[in-house]
Formats: C-alpha cells, structure tokens, sequence
C-alpha cells in the first residue's frame, strides 16, 4: 500500500521536517478536530447551528490563546478573534466560513453527512474503512468525507493546527494576527458589508488572506489574485391564467416556454458570447495579462474530458481568458411538468434562474440593467411582480424580472508585494513553483473589506480541487491538511524583510 504521496514527501522534506516538528502527529490530532467540528451541523439557514458553531469555535480559539469575540450584524453574528498586538508588526487579517451549503441525506453515499466517514478508494470505487486504520504511518491518499469538512471548516482546523505547532516551535512571529469567520457566505454574505463598516476598527489590517476553494487542479501550491462576484435575475413569461388543454388551446393560447426560450436565445450567440448591448464594456485582456493568463498550468483536454464537451463556448480562447468576463448563466428552467408526470397542457408560466458571474470592470446592477433593457426590446413589458388581470389583458407580451443582491468582484494587482511576500514562501516551503491565478471563477464575498480598509486582499486555497464542495459526498484528502498546516505555518513563520 502507498502511504505517502508525492505531495506528502515534499512536505516532510520542507521546513517543518528541517525543524523537527512531528507533523504526522498534528494530522491526526487535525482529524480528530475536524470530525468533531462537522458533527454540528451548519446549515447556513439554521441560527440554532450557527450558535453551536459559534461556541465550538470559541472554546477551540481562546484554548490557543486567542482573544475572540461573537460580532452581532444585521443577520448571523460573525466570529473574530486575535493574539495580542505588537505595535511594529504588519497585521495579516484571515477569512473563513464556517456556515455549510444544506445537505440531502439521500443523496450521500453515508448515512449522515455530519458524521465523518474515512474512505480509501479501490478500482475507482471509495470504500468506508474504520478511523483506527489511522496509525502511524497515516495514508496520505485517503480522503475524510462530510459537509464542510473542505468547504470550509477543513481550513479553519488546519489553522488552528498550524498554530498549535509555532507555540510548541515557541516561533516568534513576525506578524499580528486577526481571523474573521463568516456565518453566512453560504447565502451571498448579505450582513457582511454593513459589519465590514461597523467593525472596522477591528478589523484593520495590511492585508487579507482568504482560505476558502482548492488548489489549482495540478496540485500545486496556488495563489489567486481575485475572485469574480455574482448577481441574479429571475425570469418568468405567461400564457393562460391556468394551464389549459393542448388539443382545445394549442395554436390560440400563447406558449410561456416558446416565448422564455426566444427571450434566452436572443440574449447569447452560437458561440456563447453575450449579444446584449454594452455587456463587456471597459474590459481589455492585453498582452501582458494573456501572458499571465497562459502560465496557468491548465490542460484543455483534461477539462474538456472531465466535462465530457466537445466544444468549449468562445467568450475567450482559453479557459483562463473565459473567466476575465462576466458571464450570463442559465441556472434553472422550469414551465408545465416533465418525465412520467408530463401533461397535454399549454403551461401557465415558465421561469429561467439566472446568474451573472461579474469581473472587476463590470457593475452588477448596470448588468441587470442591461439584461432588462434587452428584454423590452424584445417587445416585452417588463414588471417587477406577478402581473394582475389588467395586466394581463393590457400587454401582448408580460415578462416579471426580480433581482437578486449583488456580491461584487476584486482583483488584486500581481506585483503587490504581500502578494510577491506570499508566492515566494510557498514557493520555498514546497519547493514547487507556485500556479498564480489573476481571478477565480468562484465567488467570495471580499469586496467589502477590499472597500472599507483599503487592504490588498489573496486566495491562498488549501483543498483538493475535487473536493465536491456545495455536493454530496463533499470531501478532504488527507495530503491536503499536512499542505494546508505547512502552508499556513510557513506564512505565519517568516519574516518579510
């Protein structure tokens, strides 16, 4: 059997191996922290969880030392804590979530998705083996499987480890160290801005570090400069008040579905491009930033092969460039029923979920506007809410669009130095080079700290990129915890004179 992965041989040769720090022992001491952590449940949209979730993360922050404090917001209260200050220091502000997507029981292949299960996998199949198979020699490969256990309470526990291991190595650290843990990323972080204000005093710092997504697929240490922000439409057409018999109505009562799917395919051409007038206004992707968009180690065919696509869409020639623009995502369709339950039915309505990823030059607001501006020259009335009787027989063609928040982009520049500060550490703590990302596809709410204190703000993701977060079966290699202590231990521990 294979204990130790590539990945694992790096990390026993790198600083903490030099230091003679037993790694393998805070892993597993990390596990046995993390399956106790995803045993209480953190349903974004149960304040009893969060509560629980609260005092959990108390009890473990203010055993390492930490001052913490419960900060009350318009919604779900936020987690702060910190070490004492040092005036001379630059202070390193953390962001984490410890809210977690719902689950469905049904869907995971274990009985219940807070209790962690241990899995190795065997001929492409992951196979449930018991947790005292974790001895001394720790298999690397194997993987813990629960909700949140990568997105995103695995972080916050290999932080703690980390620092467990600088007081043990009694390091000096050359930082200040403040950590803000969200309670609602899970629901587009709605409190988050007004508490960004309300705290900020607290909350300064030199810069953000955000522990929250994966690792470039190619494994390597990864950094990311920026991720893309998110807003949302719904779209709903009518036909008849009522569904209504096709043979008695068909040809005479107007089809939701036909006039939705006119409306969507106006909005995109065959290739995927948005047609919407003024939509990827004010973005250039010059030479400079291609080049750094190339140096991405991505492999094409490797991603068209896990989508199982032929053809990619052309907003940008590569996928790195896809992402430098904003994107008009359909998330959802729905209009009459489907499958065994279909019926001879003209529908009443039909509905289209949709998502706008944005990027740092595009302004949600100005893109729904956008979007609306299109509909109504389709030839649509454009109503913010379900249309009455007199609505009905006062328009040919209704169309309601309600909007979701925004959540904006940021990028920061590649040649910040706190970003240079933290590309080399890991650089020479796992002696790989470093995959530096521009911006992510993902959204994380940062903006608002970006905004409010004036801070350079860096992804330095810690899990497997095929963690299934947001899925069933969610899950964290183990390799992922001994990277993510290193990584954490190795920024916390060197000085950036």
């Amino acid at each position: 059997m294979k204990y130790f992965s590539t990945l694992a041989i790096v990390l026993f040769s790198g600083s903490l191996f030099a230091q003679k720090i037993d790694l393998k022992s805070q892993v597993k001491h990390s596990i046995d922290e993390l399956v106790e952590f995803v045993a209480i449940p953190n349903d974004a949209l149960q304040h009893a969880d969060i509560n629980r979730n609260l005092t959990w993360l108390t009890e473990k922050f203010n055993a390492r030392g930490f001052n913490s404090s419960i900060l009350p917001t318009s919604g779900e209260s936020l987690f702060f804590a910190s070490l004492p200050m040092e005036d001379e220091k630059p202070t390193i502000l953390f962001y984490m979530h410890f809210d977690g997507q719902s689950v469905d029981p049904a869907r995971w292949d274990q009985p219940n998705p807070y209790e962690v299960v241990l899995k190795t996998e065997e001929e492409g199949e992951w196979k449930t083996i018991p947790f005292n198979s974790l001895k001394d020699d720790i298999n690397y490969d194997w993987r813990l499987f629960g909700r949140s256990t990568s997105d995103d309470k695995g972080p916050i526990v290999m932080f703690l480890n980390a620092i467990d291991l600088l007081q043990k190595n009694e390091v000096v650290l050359p930082f200040n160290i403040k950590i803000i843990l969200d309670s609602e990323e899970e629901r587009s972080s709605a409190p988050l801005p007004q508490a960004v204000k309300d705290y900020r005093e607290l909350l300064s710092a030199d810069f953000l570090i955000i522990s929250d997504g994966p690792v470039h697929s190619s494994g390597k240490p990864t950094i990311v400069y920026g991720c893309r922000g998110i807003t949302t439409l719904t779209l709903s057409t009518y036909g008849p008040i009522l569904p209504q018999h096709s043979g008695h109505y068909g040809n005479y009562a107007p089809n939701p579905g036909f006039e939705l799917s006119q409306i969507l395919a106006s909005m995109k051409d065959s290739n995927g491009r948005v047609l919407i007038d003024g939509y990827y206004d004010g973005i250039e992707v010059n030479g400079p930033t291609l080049k750094v968009l190339q140096n991405v180690p991505d492999n094409t065919a490797e991603i068209n092969e896990k989508l199982q696509i032929k053809r990619a869409e052309k907003v940008g020639s590569f996928y790195q460039e896809s992402l430098q623009y904003p994107s008009l995502n359909v998330r959802g369709l729905s209009s009459g029923w489907v499958g065994d339950k279909a019926r001879t039915i003209v529908p009443a309505s039909a509905t289209a979920e949709i998502d706008i990823r944005l990027v740092p030059e595009t302004d949600g607001n100005r893109l729904k506007a956008l979007v609306k501006t299109h509909v109504e020259k389709q030839g649509y009335e454009v109503l913010d809410r379900v249309p009455n009787k007199a609505d009905r027989l006062k328009y040919d063609r209704i169309v309601t669009i309600t909007e979701g928040s925004v959540t904006s982009a940021f990028r920061t520049n590649l040649d910040n130095p706190y970003g240079v500060f933290i590309a080399n550490t890991l650089q020479q703590a796992f002696s790989e080079e470093v995959v530096q990302i521009r911006i992510m596809g993902g959204t994380v709410p940062i903006a608002p700290f970006i905004n409010e204190l004036n801070i350079p703000a860096f992804l330095v993701p810690m899990v497997n990129p095929d963690n299934n977060q947001h899925s069933p079966n969610e899950n964290l290699k183990i390799a992922q915890i001994a990277y993510g202590i290193e990584a954490f231990y190795s920024i916390l521990s060197t000085n950036m004179n």
